[in-house]
């Protein structure tokens, strides 16, 4: 638990630092393609993953262009305050149930519980947007669309990861082979634009991706032994952590809808582990 808690805030680091930056699509292309490097410089000292891991691995790298195309949308049409909840607070539930009916993973009525809760309370957090009046339908509507994707990707990487015989080998091809379609796709359609992105922001690129590798590395681990619905929902406390960083570093202002989800995930994660 405390090496996902861990995880999740650099989760939403990461993605505070897409959401700082004007052009946010070159500014993905820049964190995968970081974050590509540094996974290509660990190749070398693991193993191969297992051979009935790499259709799940071609699978995560279809899935994930997708998902870093709508993280960048948005963002671009959003605050993180509003789309990041959507994104993740959405997707917990629906990967329990596709993993209960797909991959026959039961949990106890305290994981159904502790991902109700997680659910509720970071979903919670996006309220302020109506009373504000800062709602959009199309970072609403790009935020459901990834949350669909989210469960795809955790799905196909949880599978992966147990096939793979080494969760660290699977992590690192994973993010190695993530780096060359959006970058290919971006110096193509938007070169001068993320040349101009890398040369004033390569550094709170690099710091994106290791925090990438790292969120995602702990939880792929974590999948690899313990039930992959409750790690997905345990992992959504990111949500929490990017409220914070919001607040901090983007300046958006929250109401105390913000408390009361936090009660909720709370109160989410302690019945996760002792019910």
């Amino acid at each position: 638990m405390l090496a996902v808690l861990l995880g999740a805030a650099l989760h939403a680091a990461w993605n505070v630092i897409v959401k700082s930056s004007s052009d946010r699509t070159s500014e993905i292309a820049l964190v995968t393609a970081s974050a590509a490097v540094l996974a290509g410089l660990t190749l070398p000292f693991l193993p191969l993953p297992a051979a009935a891991s790499w259709l799940y691995l071609a699978g995560s790298v279809a899935i994930h262009v997708v998902y870093f195309s709508l993280v960048a949308l948005a963002y671009r049409h959003g605050d993180l305050s509003y789309a990041y909840p959507l994104m993740r607070g959405s997707a917990p539930l629906f990967t329990a149930l596709v993993a209960w009916l797909i991959v026959g993973e039961h949990l106890a009525l305290g994981g159904w519980l502790g991902i109700a809760l997680l659910s509720t309370g970071v979903l919670t957090l996006g309220t302020d947007s109506w009373r504000s009046g800062r709602f959009r339908w199309s970072a609403t509507l790009f935020g459901l669309a990834n949350a669909a994707v989210i469960v795809a990707y955790t799905l196909v990487d949880g599978l992966g990861v147990r096939a793979s015989g080494n969760a660290l080998s699977y992590v690192q091809w994973m993010f190695f082979l993530n780096g060359f379609p959006l970058l290919t796709y971006t110096l193509i359609a938007r070169r001068q634009a993320f040349m101009t992105v890398a040369r004033t922001r390569w550094k709170n690129a690099s710091v994106g991706g290791l925090c990438a590798i790292g969120s995602y590395g702990v939880a792929l681990w974590a999948m690899a032994h313990t039930p992959i619905a409750l790690v997905a929902a345990l992992r959504e406390t990111s949500v929490l952590f990017g409220t914070v960083f919001a607040a901090l570093w983007l300046k958006e202002r929250f109401g105390p809808a913000r408390y009361v989800a936090a009660l909720l995930v709370t109160l989410g994660a302690v019945a996760m582990k002792v019910l």
